[in-house]
């Protein structure tokens, strides 16, 4: 079946519309691309696809993939420069949750989460802190 860009391979239609997100800002630099399930779904492509359209990006040294958190939007650099990108993750705690996350996540304000923060370096300096929460596991250690 022709992609509507049948002269050219389906990954690079869908590397082209996410450089098209990043430099528009639409994906800023620092935030996470979606995951690839996601974009094997919005893109109808197969995971193999999507992966070389990421790996496309990262030789454009227009993202960043840390092992096991993601692929995150590079930040920019001026012509020339070398760049190299680093995440740190953290382990799992459990914290209490405060009003805010107690809202997102429907429960009562100090309810238990798990929380997971993320550090993005480039070239040595601290560029973004990523904090995910979730919700702990049935009959993990939430129930405290």
């Amino acid at each position: 079946m022709p992609t509507p860009h049948h002269r050219q391979p389906r990954y690079r239609t869908i590397a082209d519309e996410l450089r098209s997100r990043i430099e528009s800002g639409v994906i800023p630099p620092g935030s996470l691309l979606p995951t690839e399930a996601s974009l094997t779904a919005e893109f109808r492509a197969s995971r193999g696809t999507v992966r070389q359209a990421i790996a496309s990006l990262r030789e454009e040294r227009l993202v960043a993939t840390a092992h096991g958190r993601g692929t995150y939007v590079a930040f920019p650099l001026e012509q020339g420069d070398e760049f190299e990108t680093t995440s740190i993750p953290s382990s799992p705690r459990h914290v209490p949750a405060d009003e805010e996350l107690a809202a997102i996540f429907d429960v009562e304000t100090g309810s238990p989460l798990v929380e997971v923060r993320s550090v993005l370096q480039v070239n040595g300096n601290t560029e973004s802190v990523i904090c995910i929460y979730s919700r702990p596991l049935q009959g993990a250690a939430g129930q405290e």
